[in-house]
């Protein structure tokens, strides 16, 4: 049976026109999954042009007549746009009509709509913006990259779960590692947070490793990287510009001198599998965790190579069940984790 995927054809920066020839690359190098684009009929068909024909038993077409903005707030998103692209692609999973959902629209609204529309699974309090980051030795989960700008112990301990078996399911791995982001690796160091939120994680059966720091993140110590939103962002977003520093310096220092352009145009081939090795693009798309659905986020900016990756990502997703296996863990472990969880707060009480 086909994989179906809802695109939010009318979400981003640019709409229609990275979104649907990214699903014409992805239709064309893929053979087992079919494709849902919800957006303005008009401007769907328009830039499928002639190209429909070749696709048209493997498209399917749902005419919205709002888009969710950028700039637009997420609650006002959620009670006015009812018929957004963003919208009826989430409602097509709800529905049963598609196995997961991208879009580049507005991260805040996809957030809240997703939540409303889909609800979280059982034993997740939050979902969790989760993204998969090159390492010096393979790829790392890190989680939640902004959702969650506050959070509690038994919140990093559903990340946790939740980053373990997204990784399970992607890599084959049977027992993914996992770390706590801190300031040291030693047990002391951290906040009160932190500190509790690496004891739950300790009493789990997953595979703790303790605490990492942020030069740990693309060592690739662990599998899963755990933190809260707020830390989590702030990280992705220096790391995104520190890469874009270093591009910058790249190019600077070899045009300076006409021995320097010598000098790049020799290493040239290096410099481009080191290009292809590193590239955002191939990196694009996070997920939100923890919902009864897969619901993949493209970066709104994202040309159409960027956003075919998104497509990529979901569809990866969806074959490797992820949604089944965190649902199952959740189902196998809820007595193990609601026991940690009662288990904090009794050590908290006998603090008092």
């Amino acid at each position: 049976m086909a994989i179906v995927l809802a695109v939010d054809a009318m979400g981003g920066d640019h709409g229609v026109h990275i979104t649907i020839p990214a699903c014409l690359r992805f239709l064309s190098e893929t053979t087992d999954v079919n494709l849902v684009l919800v957006g303005d009929s008009d401007s769907i068909y328009k830039q499928l042009g002639d190209k429909l024909s070749a696709y048209a038993d493997r498209i399917d077409v749902i005419h919205s007549t709002q888009v969710v903005g950028m700039d637009e707030a997420p609650q006002s998103a959620m009670r006015s746009k009812r018929d957004s692209s963003m919208r009826l692609a989430i409602n097509s999973i709800k529905d049963g009509k598609s196995d997961a959902v991208v879009s580049a629209g507005n991260t805040g609204a996809l957030m809240a709509i997703a939540r409303y529309v889909l609800r979280t699974m059982d034993g997740i309090d939050r979902p969790a913006i989760a993204k998969l980051m090159p390492t010096i030795n393979g790829e790392v989960c890190m989680l939640d990259l902004g959702a969650n700008v506050e959070c509690a112990p038994e919140h990093y301990l559903q990340f946790g779960v939740m980053g373990a078996q997204l990784m399970r399911g992607v890599t084959g791995k049977i027992s993914p590692s996992v770390g706590v982001l801190n300031i040291g690796s030693e047990e002391i160091k951290g906040n009160e947070t932190v500190k509790k939120a690496s004891e739950l994680l300790r009493q789990t059966n997953l595979n703790f490793y303790g605490n990492v720091e942020g030069d740990d993140i693309f060592k690739g110590v662990v599998d899963v990287v755990v933190t809260d939103g707020f830390t989590g962002n702030i990280s992705l977003k220096t790391t995104e510009g520190v890469a874009k520093m270093i591009a910058s310096f790249l190019k600077e220092e070899f045009t300076r001198s006409w021995l320097a352009k010598l000098i790049a145009l020799m290493s040239y081939p290096v410099l481009k599998k080191l290009k292809q090795r590193v590239d955002p693009r191939k990196y694009n798309g996070a997920v939100l965790l923890g919902l009864n659905g897969l619901v993949v986020k493209s970066h709104g900016g994202a040309d159409a190579d960027g956003f075919y990756y998104a497509l990529l990502q979901a569809y990866h997703e969806v074959q490797a069940g992820v949604i089944g296996l965190l649902r199952d863990y959740l189902a196998k472990n809820q007595q193990m984790l609601e026991s940690n969880e009662e288990l904090l707060e009794f050590n908290d009480l006998k603090s008092l």
